[in-house]
């Protein structure tokens, strides 16, 4: 939480304190603030937040339905493992709804949409051995702006739920060092994206994802969590 900020005032920016204690305790998942298999204790949880219990037992049950945390009859919660069997469910997800996008994108996209993307690559950099938040949330902004440009709610709104549970995976798949070359590829595959759909060419826009995809951090997360070489 942001120095000189007190909770009283973040809590205002929300709805309910039910809302505040979801989204921070949902990023900090997200991020691996809080990793894999991390007890929580509620009561200990709710006084670092300034809130009851009751609004934030509300907020984890949010999160259980999302598969996130687990809840036992006590006091504590845990934060959900990671399996291969999730990944390998994340990614063929991503395999056969990136590219629908992207083809949507290209056939779909507005004016505002070109300058958004166009926005976003230029915020895009090669993900680093140990990325920022800022690193991972300008790679995730430039693939939001493309399957945006879909305009396709339901399908908007899917690719967000995958790209939040696969975050946790990207992290794993950042494990092993890649070599310039590999980085190379992969903001040339950014940048073929964004021309792709620019230009209203919806068979390469779905093409050059499924390589993307190949390559993604989503795919190293599988191959780490499944024993691969």
């Amino acid at each position: 939480m942001p120095s000189g900020r007190s909770t009283s005032v973040v809590v205002d920016i929300y709805t309910t304190k039910s809302d505040f204690a979801y989204a921070l305790v949902r990023d900090k998942i997200l991020t691996n603030v809080y990793g894999p298999d991390t007890v929580l204790n509620q009561a200990a949880l709710a006084r670092e937040l300034g809130i009851s219990t009751t609004p934030l037992r509300e907020a984890l049950r949010r999160l259980k339905s999302e598969g996130l945390v687990e809840l036992d009859a006590h006091r504590d919660a845990r934060v959900t493992g990671l399996s291969a069997e999730e990944a390998r469910d994340l990614l063929e997800m991503r395999r056969a709804l990136d590219p629908l996008a992207a083809a949507l994108a290209a056939e779909r996209r507005a004016t505002s949409d070109i300058a958004a993307m166009r926005a976003a690559y230029d915020r895009l950099r090669p993900l680093p051995d140990r990325p920022d938040a800022g690193d991972l949330t300008a790679h995730r902004e430039f693939h939001r702006a493309i399957y945006t440009a879909a305009h396709n709610e339901v399908l908007i709104a899917t690719l967000d739920g995958l790209w939040d549970k696969a975050d946790r995976y990207r992290l794993v798949g950042l494990r092993d060092r890649r070599d310039q070359p590999e980085r190379d590829e992969t903001a040339a595959e950014h940048r073929a994206m964004l021309e792709a759909v620019i230009a209203g060419d919806g068979d390469r826009a779905a093409t050059v994802l499924r390589t993307h995809i190949r390559g993604s951090l989503g795919a190293k997360a599988l191959s780490s969590l499944s024993g691969h070489a």
